[in-house]
């Protein structure tokens, strides 16, 4: 198995939101169609080149990617096709050591992403409402 993880650049963006899309319409049935359209178009822009964005590349394909600022995992998808073979996994703990994450906030209607922090050990520690963009899907809080 050939996997590396690097930095990735603004030339990754396109394939980052490929990932991002193909994670999104798996796992996230709950998000309404225009609040996709939205986040499909504010990430690349107003997200990723702000973060410190890292690829995960399995023989030489880009299949997932994660971003964490100041202890807090921002980021974590993997493509569908690769989910539930512990390349998550593998990101986060690679995220952990290298950002000191100590914290998530997650989908509460993403019980596949709920479940996936808790078996990593991660607890609830609150709630809020609206997420990040003031929308109406609630967030979990969540730490080790």
């Amino acid at each position: 198995m050939s996997q590396q993880i690097r930095r990735a650049t603004p030339g990754d963006y396109i394939r980052i939101m490929e990932i991002w899309e193909s994670a999104v319409t798996a796992t996230h049935d709950f998000l309404l169609e225009e609040d996709f359209i939205y986040f499909k178009q504010i990430i690349p822009k107003n997200y990723l080149p702000h973060l410190n964005v890292f690829l995960l590349i399995e023989q030489g394909e880009q299949i997932g990617f994660a971003s964490a600022s100041e202890g807090n995992l921002e980021m974590l998808f993997i493509h569908n096709e690769y989910r539930g073979k512990g390349y998550g996994k593998r990101l986060f703990h690679f995220m952990k050591e290298l950002q000191g994450i100590t914290r998530v906030d997650v989908n509460e209607q993403n019980r596949q992403a709920v479940g996936f922090y808790d078996k990593l050990g991660f607890k609830k520690t609150g709630r809020s409402e609206k997420d990040g963009s003031g929308k109406n899907y609630p967030i979990l809080h969540m730490a080790l």
